[in-house]
C-alpha cells in the first residue's frame, strides 16, 4: 500500500532487489521520494532501513532494479557526479584520527574537486556557510574527537551541507543523542526542507517521525509495507503489522499531528508464578521471560 499525491519525485526505486550471497535484504521494492519533502523510513530493527538508504545512494548498488534521480538512472553517474547531486550520512561514520572540525567539513567539497578545479573561493565559502549554519564557526580548529556527541553530529551534518546538494540521505542522525540534541537535529532538518531541500531520514522514534515527517516509508523484512503522508497512512492495524505493537493513535496536542500511545503489554512472568516453576523459569534461572 503506497500513497503518492501529486508530488514532484526527487528519487525513485524500481523493482529493487539487494542480496548478500543468497540472502535477500531488499525484495521487489518500488518507492518514490517526494521532492522538497522530509521522508522518514521506519521499521523494526534489521528490516533493511539502512541498507535501503545505501541502495538509494548506490553505495550498495541493487542486485536488480534501478534507482532514478529525477529522470537519470543513478548507476549511469560517476561517484563524484552522484555526490554532487545527493549526500549520504551513514549511521556510524568513521572519524579520521586527529582531524579538526574545519578539515572534516572541508571533505564535503571533495566531489567538486578535479584536476582542473582545485580548492577555490567558492569551496571556502561553502565550508564557512556550513560551519555558520550549524553553529560551529568558533569550534573550527577544535579536534572533532574532543567534542560532545551532539557537537560531533553537527560536524557531520556540516560536512554533508558543504556538498551543497539538494538531496540529503541521513541514517539515524539522532542516534546516541540526548533528547535536546535530537530535537535540535530534527528542527535543523525541518528548516532545510522548509528552504526547499529534500531529506530522507532513517529514524526509530515513531512519534518523532510523525511530528517532523511529510512522508513515511514503512518497512518490514526487506519489503516496503506502506508509504504516504502520516495523517492518511497510519492505522492501528498497520502499526501492529509493521512493529508488532498494540497502540492507539491520538492527535499530538502540541503539533496537531498523529501520535501513538502503546497500550500496556502483559508483564513478563516471573519464577514461581502461581506457586510453581515451569520449564521457562528453569531455563532463565528465575529471571523474567523476555516475551
Amino acid at each position: 500500500m503506497t500513497q503518492y499525491p501529486d508530488y514532484d519525485i526527487a528519487l525513485s526505486g524500481h523493482e529493487l532487489y539487494l542480496e548478500y550471497g543468497q540472502r535477500p535484504i531488499i525484495s521487489a521494492m518500488n518507492l518514490a521520494i517526494p521532492k522538497g519533502k522530509l521522508t522518514v523510513i521506519l521499521g523494526p530493527n534489521g528490516c533493511g532501513k539502512s541498507t535501503l538508504l545505501k541502495c538509494l545512494s548506490q553505495v550498495l548498488p541493487p542486485t536488480r532494479g534501478q534507482v532514478i534521480l529525477g529522470h537519470t538512472p543513478l548507476a549511469q553517474l560517476s561517484n563524484k557526479a552522484r555526490a554532487r547531486e545527493l549526500a549520504l550520512l551513514v549511521q556510524k561514520p568513521e572519524l579520521p584520527e586527529g582531524i579538526d572540525v574545519q578539515e572534516l567539513v572541508s571533505r564535503g567539497r571533495y566531489p567538486h574537486q578535479s584536476l582542473w578545479h582545485q580548492w577555490s573561493e567558492q569551496d571556502e565559502q561553502a565550508v564557512a556557510q556550513a560551519l555558520a549554519a550549524t553553529g560551529l564557526t568558533t569550534l573550527a580548529q577544535r579536534p572533532v574527537a574532543e567534542l560532545s556527541g551532539g557537537q560531533q553530529q553537527r560536524v557531520w551534518l556540516a560536512m554533508v551541507l558543504a556538498q551543497q546538494t539538494d538531496l540529503l540521505l541521513l541514517d539515524e542522525p539522532t542516534s546516541f543523542l540526548d533528547i535536546r540534541s535530537q530535537l535540535a537535529v530534527l528542527d535543523f532538518c525541518r528548516a532545510l526542507v522548509d528552504q526547499g531541500r529534500t531529506l530522507v531520514l532513517v529514524l526509530h522514534d515513531i512519534n518523532q517521525a510523525l511530528r517532523y515527517g511529510d512522508h513515511l516509508l514503512l518497512m518490514r523484512d526487506g519489503k516496503l509495507i506502506a508509504g504516504g503522508a502520516p495523517e492518511s497512512l497510519l492505522t492501528e492495524a498497520l502499526l501492529e503489522q509493521v512493529f508488532d505493537i498494540n497502540a492507539s493513535i491520538i492527535t499530538d496536542p502540541e503539533a496537531n499531528c498523529p501520535m501513538i500511545i502503546p497500550r500496556p503489554r502483559a508483564k513478563p512472568r516471573a519464577a514461581g508464578h502461581h506457586g510453581g516453576e515451569d520449564s521457562t523459569n528453569n531455563a532463565t534461572g528465575g529471571l523474567p521471560s523476555w516475551e
